[in-house]
């Protein structure tokens, strides 16, 4: 439950290793037909935002092309509809990376490749994407190319226990279609030193749990909305801010307790955040609007660049990718407007709302949690003091 007294530090915060702030992104749905007025900008304006890494679940070559030359780094998609073909053979996969990938190569940085996404267990599908990602990566290494990882996305929702605290037993669903999913691509994962990537959606959940979870909590609103807002995983006593941690930990947790790593994050697989957001708009859903989605993205990235990673692992996830650039071009039954808007930016290219993305802010983030968890403590100080100063009096 929602604890009311004087906050305090989460035990995995008190490690002085170093270790690098994770990379944020951002997705881009880069259909042939959408945005195509915005190519010749994009990668100018991704850079003047410091996103140096770009997620394309829908990958086309012209766009792809598009980052030659440049800093950022792709995380590319292999969809869905292209599994079947894929997992059938090693050709297909290299008749796959002679489209997408070696054209470009390395003039483009990629950094890994999803096979995959979302596959619900109970699909037909679902026994296709290991083949598929083992005939992907064997086809990698065999034109030379080691150093791109690949893996296959997964949905919190999907693949997680519905109720994610404490984050300390949170596991994966014990259902059989799913432990016959996610337990072999975890060992793939491990074995190719690879990483977890999840879609991970504080809002979904939020929704999913009307009057228990408070909005301040999902919104990173820790310090301005409800200062005191936290919850203490009982089994660990680690202390949780935000539901994006509590989120976060528990698929560590699920990954964990499959490798059998128990105690303290201590776990080798990375987590990579592959898709987080807020809607500014969702038909008929109050919760999404402008003012929210701007403290969530502003608040997730002081959070990710604080460098105080998660309570139970000290390095927090790899990367995060926030959902979207743009707004989805969707029409509704009637051809009319659009039924959902995760977009950080306008059609105009202009931004929505103001984020600092660059890691420059990472320090003064850093210092002002720090000064979060100690004013009480400091306060408490000073009272005493000025008593026993007037006592001497």
């Amino acid at each position: 439950m929602i604890q009311n007294e004087a906050p305090k530090p989460s035990s995995s915060s008190s490690s002085s290793s170093s270790y690098s702030l994770p990379e944020i992104g951002i997705t881009y749905n880069a259909l042939p037909h959408r945005h195509h007025h915005h190519h010749h900008h994009l990668v100018s304006t991704l850079q003047s935002m410091n996103l140096n890494s770009v997620s394309l679940p829908e990958p086309d070559p012209q766009t792809t092309r598009l980052f030659s030359y440049s800093s950022i780094s792709l995380l590319l998609y292999v969809p869905n509809s292209s599994l079947r073909e894929i997992s059938s053979n090693r050709s297909n996969a290299l008749r796959w990376l002679n489209l997408h990938l070696l054209p470009f190569h390395p003039r483009v940085h990629v950094s890994a490749i999803s096979v995959g996404d979302d596959i619900d267990p109970l699909s037909d599908l679902s026994p296709l994407l290991l083949p598929a990602m083992s005939n992907l990566l064997q086809a990698l290494h065999h034109v030379g190319i080691p150093n791109i990882s690949v893996s296959t996305t997964f949905s919190f929702a999907r693949v997680m226990t519905p109720t994610p605290f404490p984050p300390s037993s949170a596991r994966f669903r014990p259902d059989s279609a799913t432990e016959a999913l996610v337990k072999p691509i975890l060992n793939f994962i491990a074995q190719t030193n690879s990483s977890f990537l999840v879609k991970l959606h504080p809002y979904h959940l939020y929704r999913s749990q009307p009057g228990i979870i408070p909005i301040g909590f999902a919104l990173f609103q820790e310090d301005q909305a409800a200062p005191f807002n936290f919850r203490d995983d009982p089994f660990t006593g680690l202390r949780y801010r935000n539901l994006f941690d509590v989120m976060v930990d528990a698929v560590i947790s699920g990954i964990e307790s499959h490798q059998g790593h128990r105690g303290g994050g201590g776990g080798v697989v990375p987590v990579v955040v592959a898709e987080t957001g807020w809607p500014s708009y969702v038909d008929g859903e109050g919760e999404a609007k402008d003012v929210y989605a701007e403290m969530y993205v502003k608040g997730l990235v002081r959070h990710l660049r604080s460098g105080l990673g998660t309570p139970m692992r000290r390095d927090g996830v790899a990367q995060v990718y926030i959902y979207e650039l743009f707004d989805e071009e969707e029409d509704d039954d009637d051809g009319g407007s659009q039924r959902s808007k995760w977009g950080i930016m306008y059609d105009n290219m202009t931004q929505k709302y103001n984020v600092d993305f660059s890691s420059s802010s990472s320090t003064s983030a850093h210092h002002h949690h720090l000064i979060h968890l100690l004013l009480p403590n400091w306060f408490g100080l000073s009272v005493m003091m000025i008593i026993l100063i007037c006592l001497n009096l």
